[in-house]
């Protein structure tokens, strides 16, 4: 579901750059009544769980791979708002330094995932649970249908964006430019996969977590329940919640190296270079309903497919020998730069009362 650069045109991506960045100025305003410096170590916290979350790699039907998203859960404790934040800065980190997601396509992505997938995951929880309270089996239930929902209309948004380039972008000979395959094509390959699994894998992982914190923290979900209005407990932003959240990221970072055992490319990631690979080629045609792909890579994602050289493209630094090692450092990488955002907030925020 991470676009890569190359398949949207420039004025796809400036469009949806402009609704993310619109997005992100509500999302920050929204925060700054609850004080944004005491908010960024709880959606730090969040961000390095969604990166974590996404870097287990599930097979999907066809040979290809998808993943959960990990916005559901930061939606219900952080509301819509936080939610966006933590999933945009986790998106942010992988295109920037892992290249998982173009830098064109960056606002896209945090569109279809953080935006989307937050507000409705919010929505739906919301909407099932209903003034339940904080222990019913009703919000773990209402969680679970919030993720799947999330993830299918996350990945619904990408395929719509995708289908559409051929219809619009072509060059003189009428090739398509970016994308290569029409909406009746894009949208069930994307879509398969989330309905039977990716959609499956983040219910599990947000129904279960509300479980887990009705009984270990119900702090934690008081925040979006609807039966104590409070914009953001006290209790979310004590040291002992951050601890325990922190290490949740931490036990899901020693299995991140797990998440290279599904191989294969999520459809519709493929490079360039896949397009006259007789052997790529055939897995494209095989997950594209049998309509084979062009012989050559169209041109304006050959151009644009070079904008970004993330430093370390496919979690796999060059320095390091062994995949699943490689995968791990990435992932500690990512997780240590949202601990060290966290880090910065919390000085930030003694300093004023060292002062007075």
């Amino acid at each position: 579901m991470h676009i890569p650069d190359g398949y949207l045109s420039p004025s796809t991506c400036a469009v949806l750059y402009g609704g993310t960045i619109a997005a992100w100025y509500v999302c920050l305003k929204r925060l700054k009544r609850v004080l944004l410096t005491r908010v960024v170590p709880l959606i730090s916290v969040f961000a390095a769980f969604a990166f974590v979350v996404m870097m287990f790699n599930l097979p999907l039907p066809g040979g290809t791979t998808g993943h959960a998203l990990g916005v559901t859960i930061a939606a219900i404790v952080l509301g819509p708002w936080g939610a966006v934040l933590s999933t945009s800065l986790a998106l942010v980190l992988q295109a920037l330094f892992f290249g998982d997601g173009g830098i064109t396509t960056l606002g896209a992505n945090c569109f279809n995932m953080a935006v989307i997938g937050s507000f409705v995951a919010y929505g739906c929880y919301r909407l099932l649970a209903a003034r339940a309270p904080l222990d019913s089996q009703r919000r773990v239930v209402a969680a679970g249908v919030a993720g799947y929902l999330a993830a299918n209309a996350a990945a619904l948004a990408a395929g719509i964006e995708l289908g559409i380039q051929p219809a619009l972008f072509r060059d003189a000979s009428g090739a398509p430019l970016y994308a290569p395959y029409p909406l009746k094509i894009a949208i069930p390959a994307i879509l398969i996969g989330h309905l039977t699994f990716a959609g499956i894998a983040e219910a599990i992982i947000a129904a279960g977590l509300v479980a887990y914190l009705q009984s270990a923290d119900p702090a934690l979900l008081t925040a979006t329940s609807g039966v104590a209005q409070t914009p953001m407990a006290g209790s979310l932003r004590s040291p002992v919640t951050l601890r325990r959240l922190w290490a949740t990221v931490a036990l899901l970072l020693i299995l991140t190296p797990v998440g290279i055992l599904a191989t294969g490319k999520a459809w519709g990631e493929w490079a360039p270079s896949d397009f006259a690979n007789a052997q790529t080629r055939s897995g494209i045609t095989a997950t594209s309903r049998q309509q084979e792909p062009p012989v050559t890579a169209p041109t304006g994602m050959q151009r644009m497919a070079t904008i970004w050289t993330a430093p370390f493209p496919a979690y796999a630094p060059a320095f390091v020998k062994s995949p699943a090692l490689g995968y791990l450092l990435s992932a500690m990488f990512g997780v240590g730069v949202c601990l060290l955002i966290a880090l910065f907030a919390k000085g930030l925020n003694r300093g004023p009362e060292q002062v007075s």
